[in-house]
């Protein structure tokens, strides 16, 4: 197993209306970030390093709301690690899912209390 990458998770605008204008807004202008994906969530990343990235999430997106999200590059390492969580005994707070944009994922609650988007990309 692999991680490709570890995406932060930052918190959308705070209207409760699921727009995240004010911050693509502040990401773009601001820090010179790209729109990578507009839907389900708003994805940028660094034109000179794709792999630089962080999402917005929406408010009440999600329940339970991961923190951040750790790429394991395939679906098969994803399913690896679901087995590996599930005989350590970990809480596995959203289920392994293949979700209709594209990617294979649980979420996983770490020692701390940390919940963990687990994922890769479906080929």
């Amino acid at each position: 197993m692999s991680v490709t990458r570890i995406i932060p998770y930052a918190d959308g605008d705070g209207d409760g209306n699921g727009d995240t204008s004010a911050s693509r807004e502040f990401y773009v202008g601001v820090l010179g970030l790209e729109v990578a994906m507009r839907d389900p969530v708003l994805g940028l990343r660094s034109p000179d390093n794709p792999s630089a990235q962080v999402l917005v999430l929406p408010p009440g997106m999600e329940d339970p709301q991961p923190r951040f999200g750790v790429d394991l590059g395939s679906p098969e390492a994803v399913d690896a690690a679901h087995e590996e969580a599930v005989r350590r005994g970990l809480r596995v707070v959203y289920p392994l899912t293949e979700e209709p944009w594209g990617v294979r994922r649980f979420f996983v609650e770490d020692p701390g209390g940390t919940v963990v988007n687990v994922l890769a990309h479906l080929p």
